[in-house]
């Protein structure tokens, strides 16, 4: 693959005059840039952006995110999913204050070195807050790239990476290599979108893009399909006992590893089921209500969910239950997504 330089000046002027005003460009500090590529993987832009006001007014700098409480670290990340995204920030400031002084590295490699930083983060933040030429490649720039040159290879595949990497380190400019990665990535998302059709009218490499010519934007980029996900039903139990919610911790590793959730089976139970369980749990007076049911997909699971939320006039006697109450629950306790829509019911 090879790219002709003519494409760069239309698209930093696009850039120029289009680029969405966002938090983490206001100041494009090396840890702003950091925390906000982090946060914007998995996540889309305008929902990321309550998210880093507060995780930045917190934990405005390397040394409060190295030492902040996994609890609090873990309610400030409430929400985002991929929680091993937050542990890994926490690991990797670590590595910064011990090897680096406190302050992120002014090198590609280096920052490759840090827990949780891939090629895409550390070609961001060297680019954005450093100034060095190197590209950022995502999956809006594969997009892009592959779409501009009418290339049919699987973006999906790390051959197809490393072929857009080398095609773009050959014409990214050197005196505004962030303002360059920034702009392959803003058209991708505004403009050669993922999903639908790309408004043509509106890039400015209309008059450029092979895709476009041949009329092959509905083909490319290419993509291996996905496996289809797994389907696994749980049932959830909201239990009130005094003013008080039970909660407890999922196990340290796995999916949602050490987060807090509210306790549940891995099976659909019948109200029946629920009331043996009630009595198995040494309760004998109790309200219970069948609530609404959802649905929560992971990148390879499908969690569908139905739930029971019971007022219990004795204590249920269960292993390894927390008590809090919902100002606790609102403010302290980090409970998954997964389990917002029972989380809303309380």
């Amino acid at each position: 693959m090879h790219l002709d330089r003519e494409i760069v000046k239309p698209l930093l002027a696009w850039y120029e005059q289009n680029a969405r005003i966002l938090p983490w460009r206001e100041e494009p500090t090396a840890y702003r840039v950091w925390i906000s590529e982090i946060m914007l993987q998995q996540t889309r832009v305008e929902a990321v952006k309550p998210y880093y006001h507060r995780f930045m007014n917190v934990l405005p700098d390397v040394e409060a995110l190295a030492f902040v409480e996994d609890e609090k670290l873990m309610k400030l990340w409430e929400g985002l999913g991929y929680y091993n995204r937050a542990r890994n920030l926490k690991i990797a400031a670590g590595q910064i204050l011990k090897d680096y002084d406190g302050n992120l590295p002014a090198d590609y490699e280096q920052l490759l070195s840090l827990k949780g930083i891939g090629e895409y983060t550390a070609g961001a933040i060297a680019s954005i807050a450093f100034k060095i030429p190197v590209p950022a490649v995502d999956g809006n720039v594969l997009r892009v790239i592959t779409r501009i040159m009418a290339d049919e290879s699987d973006i999906l595949k790390a051959s197809t990476k490393k072929m857009v990497t080398k095609a773009l380190l050959e014409i990214i400019p050197e005196e505004q290599p962030g303002d360059f990665n920034q702009a392959l990535m803003e058209l991708g998302a505004m403009v050669c979108v993922p999903n639908g059709a790309p408004h043509c009218e509106k890039c400015p490499w209309n008059e450029l893009c092979l895709s476009n010519k041949r009329d092959l934007t509905y083909k490319i980029p290419v993509k291996t399909p996905k496996k289809q996900r797994k389907i696994e039903e749980k049932t959830v139990f909201l239990l009130e006992y005094q003013g008080k919610i039970a909660i407890h911790k999922r196990p340290s590793s796995g999916l949602l590893a050490g987060l807090w959730e509210f306790p549940n089976e891995d099976s659909m139970i019948s109200l029946a089921q629920m009331e043996e369980k009630l009595s198995s749990w040494q309760v004998q007076q109790y309200k219970v209500d069948v609530t609404k049911k959802a649905k929560h997909i992971f990148s390879h699971i499908e969690w569908h969910m139905a739930g029971f939320y019971v007022e219990c006039q004795q204590k249920p006697q269960m292993d390894h239950l927390v008590w809090i109450n919902r100002e606790e629950l609102e403010h302290k306790y980090a409970i998954p997504a997964a389990f917002e829509a029972f989380k809303g019911i309380l």
